[in-house]
């Protein structure tokens, strides 16, 4: 058992790993050849169960790929897991070192960009706990989602080199490196069977080198791989050109092949941007097939058993072209058939959908498709025609036919490839998975209604509750009377029969306050802020999108501001609204409203009126670790996006587990939250999808509303007009008020307002803030990782 391991040990441990990795001793080595050398220890000591853990490998095993893994910082999360968290800790201090720095020192793994990513993170971890057989597949992005930096009161990105810090964790695998092919000519050949061979020559070949990063389960008992795949050139140098004195033109194709996993999501609005987000997402699918293929083979020695002993979850549809990649391999390297492959394909790859926008559904110019990848390009062709026939035999001719095409109008649809494809297409919570069958899919779905389900998105509770929060762990533990909930998180139920107990709900405010001076010295560090740790802390922290609705957020801040001008003694609960999210750097609109939202806080903070009543704070570079500082902290729970666009959230999860109360739509799982908080425990407001719809189609006037509503049209002015930093944001508000509002911020304005109001009544008394924590804390349990994974093993994967 590695929780046998004592501090003594470790410390030995690592002043061996500075030795022989760094030639210092303990006392000269800086905090990051401390935490270097740490990792390191737990690193060996996970590769060593993951030894023993791989001779006891079940029939199937799980495949799950996603173009994003949001891990955050990993030293004390394995730690934690292996059962040594107090031993690092020990050993560290020990040493002379604060443990708290050290843990400081490991940069975030910025491998994602927002709640897909971060959703992965957390499944894979509950995979392993669980103990189910999983792999998971990606890229090893040289430069992660970039870093945020506030310069002139705007957004620029800056690289976020993470694995200068983070090679500790990254175990390279150079005997299972494999091969990939883009462009070239395909030839046709026909053998004496009359069986079809695809030659492929004139491509350019890239080397896809695994780098192993380890993921311990709960306990310790199980490690599972994330294979992170690393672009290499299979030539260093052209050595003629470098002979003959052309250095930079000599490393020219090992540079451009070696730019496919240098960042993450690379900016697509220009057609070079186009081909390089193509070329990762191939990479990515051929290598994992390869790989996959390659260990079924090792191990089975039939490729005709594939689908026995494989089940590969696309997170999204970026990873979709595992189809006709598999449909390549097992007909052109194993000479199986089409119909035998498809059989094998159909069988083994299930679906997760995560948008409800179908204009946000990923497309591909079919002329870049093709050049780049020839022999795809005819598998999907065939798989289009086979689809299209089918489609035919069910609607006949017409709009139902067209719409639901694999390759239409010049484009190749990657979710119609899916819906073609996969065995099982699931929503992430139970609102997204009926827009999916009654809207979004619903031709497919009325053919092949079996083929649809929703798994409900969940959150690893011991990170974000047990880990990030040892005061609330402590509390729920007493309680309870053990700490069973880490491995059972519906026991957190039981927390609701103590409500009522108002030395529990100042239990829980004490907590509170303890973690918002926490959070307190993170602004400090992180910005150089000054939080008013007396006031409540107001959140909303997700990427930033217009459909989130910041903006909705903003205008009430303003108007909340007014009303103190007017009234600067009225009865007002202090509050601090925090703020953090990175916009996409393409994106004009959401990088403006962040520009927008710096400018309030700005005015707000330098108002003398708004002193110790009203504060923003942005936070800069929002992250997993800030976000491990902010969510035990909160007070309140912003989750105000437009009903019917938010296809689950997982923040409002984690607030939630840690005793935030939610203020939101009905969208996403905010449906589920309020069916198990009602209106005692959760506010709501806003319009829903059924009377959006209605709005819409009967004439939506955003501008006639805002002039009906005094307050609302004088915010407007006011942002139109410009704030203390003389920036004035009439493009903004010109686009809300007659560029059609398609998020409808100007008609749930007035609800939103009042829902605040009536928020801030309630929680002004602190024994009701108190229960409503507790409840909120209580009722999350149904949201964990552990759950949706038990659900997609036993629904979606028929695994053990």
């Amino acid at each position: 058992m590695t929780s046998q391991i004592s501090r003594e040990e470790i410390r030995s441990a690592i002043e061996d790993k500075l030795c022989a990795a760094f030639s210092v001793s303990s006392t000269e080595a800086t905090d990051g050849q401390i935490f270097q050398a740490t990792a390191i220890v737990i690193r060996e000591l996970m590769s060593r169960l993951l030894s023993v853990s791989k001779t006891h490998k079940g029939d199937k095993e799980v495949h799950y790929m996603s173009m994003e893994f949001l891990m955050g910082r990993s030293l004390m999360k394995n730690a934690y897991n292996l059962g040594v968290a107090e031993a690092v800790v020990g050993a560290l201090e020990d040493m002379g070192r604060n443990a708290s720095d050290i843990f400081e020192e490991e940069p975030d793994a910025g491998l994602g960009n927002g709640g897909l990513g971060r959703l992965a993170a957390c499944y894979m971890d509950s995979m392993a706990t669980e103990n189910l057989p999983a792999t998971g597949y990606s890229i090893c992005y040289e430069l992660g989602i970039f870093k945020q930096k506030f310069v002139g009161g705007r957004q620029t990105e800056v690289a976020d080199n993470w694995r200068t810090s983070a090679e500790s964790w990254l175990i390279p695998r150079y005997e299972d490196a494999v091969e990939v092919r883009f462009g070239g000519q395909i030839s046709p050949h026909w053998d004496n069977y009359g069986h079809y061979h695809a030659e492929h020559t004139g491509y350019t070949a890239v080397i896809a080198l695994p780098r192993d990063m380890l993921i311990a389960g709960y306990g310790g008992k199980n490690i599972n791989t994330l294979r992170l795949w690393d672009a290499k050139s299979p030539d260093s140098l052209d050595m003629y050109l470098f002979s003959a004195g052309a250095y930079v033109k000599s490393l020219e194709q090992r540079t451009m092949v070696e730019v496919i996993t240098k960042v993450l999501y690379p900016a697509d609005d220009h057609i070079q941007g186009k081909n390089l987000r193509l070329k990762q997402q191939y990479f990515f699918v051929s290598a994992s097939a390869q790989d996959i293929v390659r260990k079924h083979m090792r191990r089975w020695g039939d490729i005709r058993s594939f689908s026995r002993h494989h089940v590969i979850q696309i997170n999204d549809t970026h990873p979709a072209m595992i189809i006709p990649e598999l449909m390549r391999i097992f007909m052109d390297e194993y000479g199986l058939g089409w119909d035998d492959s498809w059989e094998l394909v159909k069988n083994s790859v299930a679906y997760t959908n995560h948008t409800v926008m179908s204009e946000a559904l990923e497309k591909w110019p079919q002329e870049l498709f093709q050049q780049l990848l020839p022999r795809l390009w005819e598998i999907m062709c065939e798989i289009n025609r086979r689809w299209c026939d089918f489609l035919v035999s069910k609607f006949g001719a017409g709009d139902r036919l067209g719409r639901n095409l694999i390759i239409r109008d010049g484009q190749v649809h990657m979710a119609n490839l899916c819906l073609a494809s996969c065995y099982m297409v699931n929503g992430v919570s139970r609102l997204h998975g009926e827009i999916l069958k009654n809207d979004l899919f619903h031709d497919i779905y009325t053919i092949r209604p079996e083929r649809f389900t929703h798994v409900t998105n969940g959150i690893d509770h011991r990170r974000w509750l047990a880990q990030i929060n040892p005061g609330l762990h402590e509390l729920v533990t007493e309680l309870l009377g053990s700490d069973d909930y880490l491995t059972k998180p519906e026991e957190l139920s039981k927390l609701a029969a103590f409500a009522d107990d108002e030395t529990v709900r100042a239990r829980m405010n004490e907590i509170k306050k303890a973690n918002k001076l926490r959070f307190a010295q993170f602004a400090k560090r992180n910005d150089n802020f000054t939080l008013n740790t007396d006031a409540l802390m107001d959140v909303q922290v997700k990427r930033l999108h217009e459909y989130k609705r910041q903006l909705l957020c903003a205008l009430n801040i303003v108007a909340l501001q007014q009303r103190l001008h007017d009234n600067p003694n009225m009865d007002f609960v202090p509050r601090t609204y925090v703020f953090g999210a990175k916009a996409a750097a393409g994106y004009k609109a959401a990088k403006r409203i962040i520009e927008l939202l710096l400018s309030l806080a700005n005015d707000v903070n330098n108002d003398p009126v708004c002193k110790d009543k009203l504060q923003v704070y942005f936070v800069e570079n929002y992250r997993v670790s800030a976000a491990e500082a902010i969510v035990p902290a909160a007070d309140v729970s912003e989750q105000i996006s437009t009903a019917g666009k938010e296809a689950s959230g997982t923040g409002c999860m984690k607030l939630m587990m840690n005793g935030a109360v939610t203020i939101g739509t009905l969208d996403g799982a905010n449906v589920e939250m309020y069916e198990r908080l009602g209106d005692k425990n959760m506010f709501l407001f806003g319009l829903h999808t059924d009377e959006i719809a209605h709005w819409r189609a009967h004439g939506y006037d955003p501008n006639g509303m805002a002039q009906a509503d005094r307050e609302l049209y004088s915010v407007c002015m006011r942002a139109m007009n410009g704030f203390a930093d003389g920036k004035g944001y009439s493009d903004v508000i010109s686009n809300l008020l007659f560029g059609g509002d398609p998020y409808m911020v100007t008609a749930d304005f007035r609800p939103y307002a009042d829902c605040q109001l009536r928020l801030y009544e309630r929680i002004a008394d602190p024994s009701e803030r108190g229960r409503l924590a507790v409840m909120n804390t209580a009722e999350s349990g149904f949201f964990a990782a552990d759950r949706a994974i038990a659900q997609y093993a036993k629904e979606i994967w028929h695994i053990d």
